[in-house]
């Protein structure tokens, strides 16, 4: 009993060995990069978490103030809605808006309105140009910036002469009210500012800078002292922390823009990124211009070739192609036989009459084999096959 050896295939596909050495670097530059991105948002992530938050107690959160206040018989209550904040203010409460250019002009507009005759005392920190003049109208915000941070009061405010120098240095206002206590210049342009209400007996305290809410800067220069007058004049303190996610930020009102929400710095990461892919890309790159043919390393059989030809017909269920790729072969090595120029093996008029002259029969019975219709089905392609061969066979002895 004999066993018939499969035969030998060959194939083209890149091996997983080789892919892995063609990517290997790329992949690599990829994890350096998204390793490079992760470290670099864990270290904001602590750095600036619960910044101005009165619960934090990290470099840049507020819970020493809160506890100092504490101490003194001030309540603190955080609130993160527009609506809790309009609804605690009162003669007996101080509200402090930690971001106020995080708010809408709507928004704005509101929070103004519930306190402008409330009595209360609203403290805004480090209010720009874009919410200043809505919340504390007849104030203005000076587009450049203070150039130090610690300031000496210059001013008649009480609160800021007993707390003497301290770190206001950030954004400068000027003011048209002739009512309004103007502290902390710098080059003549104010870093805290007290404008009473107009009605009510209360007030707005617009403040450059926030640190001296800082935990790591209320132990310095009069930091602590200032903080605790301007937060601790009422007895209660509502520390309002603006939120995206308040529905009274898009409800009915305006919407940024996805591009506004995202941070500068993710932008310009995105920028780096897109760049390093390009110079990957480059770096490569195969060839640069036409194809240049080369040697197969291997010598590889016609037998072979024709083999995975004739699978990936099978695969297709591509018979009418490989019947016509038969007829036509056995068309091309039939003419010389017979007499026939090769550029005539393919039309019937020229090859039939010399076949039937040769094999002395009727060569029109030979037109359906050579030049019939595809076959039907697997087993009429193979009889189509023996067929051919005999014919050429036939041919040959002739």
């Amino acid at each position: 009993m004999t066993t018939e050896a499969a035969p030998a295939t060959t194939s083209t596909a890149p091996s997983g060995r080789r892919l892995w050495t063609r990517t290997r670097g790329i992949a690599l530059a990829v994890v350096l990069l998204l390793a490079a991105a992760v470290a670099m948002a864990a270290v904001r992530s602590t750095t600036r978490h619960g910044d101005l938050d009165p619960r934090s107690p990290d470099p840049y959160g507020s819970r020493a103030v809160a506890r100092l206040l504490a101490e003194r018989g001030v309540s603190t209550r955080v609130v993160t809605t527009l609506g809790a904040a309009r609804a605690a203010t009162g003669p007996d409460t101080t509200l402090l808006v930690a971001v106020p250019d995080l708010l809408t002009h709507r928004q704005q507009t509101q929070l103004h309105a519930a306190t402008a005759s409330s009595g209360g005392r609203t403290v805004l920190i480090a209010a720009g140009s874009w919410s200043v003049e809505r919340l504390a109208p007849g104030v203005a915000a000076d587009p450049a910036t203070s150039d130090s941070s610690t300031l000496d009061p210059d001013c008649t405010l009480p609160e800021a002469r007993r707390a003497g120098p301290a770190d206001t240095g950030g954004t400068r206002y000027t003011t048209t009210r002739l009512d309004a206590d103007s502290c902390y210049p710098s080059e003549r342009l104010a870093t805290l500012l007290r404008v009473p209400a107009t009605s009510g007996g209360g007030d707005t305290v617009v403040l450059g800078a926030p640190d001296i809410l800082y935990n790591d800067r209320l132990d310095e220069q009069g930091n602590a002292s200032l903080a605790l007058q301007l937060l601790g004049s009422r007895p209660h303190l509502v520390w309002y922390l603006p939120s995206l996610s308040d529905a009274s930020a898009t409800e009915n009102g305006e919407r940024k823009s996805f591009l506004d929400l995202l941070p500068s710095g993710w932008l310009w990461a995105t920028l780096q990124l897109f760049i390093a892919a390009a110079l990957a890309a480059f770096w490569r790159a195969r060839r640069f211009g036409p194809l240049v043919p080369e040697k197969l390393p291997v010598a590889i059989r016609a037998s072979e070739t024709a083999e995975g030809r004739a699978r990936l017909y099978r695969n297709a269920n591509a018979r009418d192609r490989a019947a016509g790729a038969l007829r036509s072969a056995t068309r091309t090595r039939l003419a010389p036989l017979v007499g026939i120029p090769a550029t005539q093996a393919h039309t019937p008029e020229a090859l039939l009459p010399a076949l039937s002259a040769h094999l002395a029969g009727d060569g029109q019975a030979l037109h359906p084999l050579l030049f019939g219709p595809p076959p039907g089905d697997d087993a009429a392609l193979i009889a189509l096959t023996d067929q051919l061969d005999a014919l050429e066979r036939e041919v040959r002895r002739s």
